[in-house]
């Protein structure tokens, strides 16, 4: 890979800032001091430092947020704000993008990646990934709706959904409830509900997949995976 092109994905400025740092003779590469921008690097085996300091290169990011409500899943938007603008300008740079989406009125958890092949893994229909939801639920929740969701339950557009697993955790006017889904239809877990004469009034993902949202987030903050983490997702390939 070119120099100016390693520097300049490591958010060290665009190809004509690197020249500018090039030529300031900031940049060494294996000790050596290096002012032209076409030199290649091999960004496994070369080291590379800018003022001293070492650059490690990175690929890809893996970000575990607590979305709050109000800001909807997406790279952009004219009128909104999105998960994109709560990252700091370090983690913008490498242009990650939401896992799958939670709705502008949802909160919880959401994995923001660069990793497309990762992304289709945990989103294919065909992998079954689980996602667990806590929610609010203006309605008496029963047994009968559970066992409902576990058969399956046909959404208003005909779409009969794949078995739930719904857990009530307190049945009263407004119920509270831990639903598992294994697919992401528009609106599922809302949908779900209106089909059995409910409606959700509050919604949070709380898993997905082998990971969950730390409780040390607090809405609007975010983390980078850990290894274990990224170990477990690596595992479930």
């Amino acid at each position: 890979m070119r120099l100016d092109k390693y520097l300049s994905n490591m958010g060290h400025g665009s190809r004509k800032e690197v020249k500018v740092l090039l030529k300031s003779k900031a940049v060494e590469v294996n000790g050596e001091i290096v002012r032209d921008p076409k030199v290649h690097v091999n960004e496994h085996t070369d080291l590379v430092s800018v003022g001293g300091e070492a650059v490690t290169y990175t690929e890809f990011i893996y970000l575990l947020m607590n979305k709050p409500q109000g800001v909807i899943s997406a790279t952009e938007d004219k009128y909104d704000k999105t998960v994109i603008d709560l990252l700091g300008k370090d983690e913008q740079h490498f242009e990650p993008f939401p896992v799958g989406r939670l709705d502008k009125d949802t909160e919880g958890f959401l994995l923001l990646t660069n990793d497309g092949k990762l992304a289709h893994e945990l989103l294919s229909p065909k992998k079954h990934v689980d996602k667990t939801y806590f929610a609010h639920v203006e309605g008496v929740v029963t047994e009968e709706d559970t066992e409902a969701f576990k058969k399956g339950v046909v959404l208003d557009d005909g779409y009969e959904t794949k078995p739930a697993s719904l857990n009530i955790l307190d049945s009263a006017v407004v119920s509270k409830i831990e639903l598992t889904i294994t697919e992401g239809k528009f609106h599922q877990v809302k949908r779900m509900f209106e089909s059995v004469g409910k409606r959700v009034v509050y919604l949070k993902r709380l898993s997905m997949g082998p990971l969950s949202l730390d409780p040390e987030l607090e809405l609007g903050e975010y983390r980078h995976l850990t290894e274990e983490e990224m170990a477990s997702l690596k595992d479930r390939k």
